[in-house]
């Protein structure tokens, strides 16, 4: 097996198994967004901002096993205010015509032989609800 293929595997067992319930227990619902490039149950609390795991990115990396990224992605369909087009915010992400806005998180759940997961799982939480507030604040859904 390869390092990248066994490096998957484990993340997405630590995903199934810890992070989704962990979510659903915050109050995060399995949404019907679908990502252009991500595989896989994409959550949100609200409809507005939709969380999806990318377990490929850095897989093939040694320390593969111990991160991965998330990414929030905002649907197509909201004018996003130029106050909040930026790295620190949103990006655009584009498949074929359609433009979304993005946030992406690297998500470090494992320092050395240390298991941060719960850390990891309040961090998700708290970015989360700070991209909600932030969009809420400068956009009318």
């Amino acid at each position: 097996m390869q390092l990248s293929e066994a490096n998957r595997i484990i993340r997405e067992a630590i995903v199934e198994k810890f992070f989704i319930p962990g979510l659903k227990k915050l109050g995060f619902n399995p949404s019907k967004m679908k990502h252009p490039y991500i595989d896989g149950e994409a959550l949100s609390k609200d409809n507005l901002i939709h969380l999806f795991f990318d377990l490929e990115t850095g897989s093939d990396y040694p320390d593969g096993d111990e991160w991965f990224i998330i990414e929030f992605l905002v649907s197509s369909k909201v004018k996003m205010p130029d106050e909040l087009k930026s790295p620190d915010y949103f990006t655009t992400l584009t498949h074929k015509d359609t433009i979304y806005w993005r946030h992406r998180e690297l998500i470090r759940y494992k320092y050395g032989k240390t298991k941060k997961l719960q850390e990891a799982l309040e961090f998700i939480n708290k970015k989360a609800n700070e991209l909600h507030d932030v969009l809420t604040k400068y956009i009318k859904t």
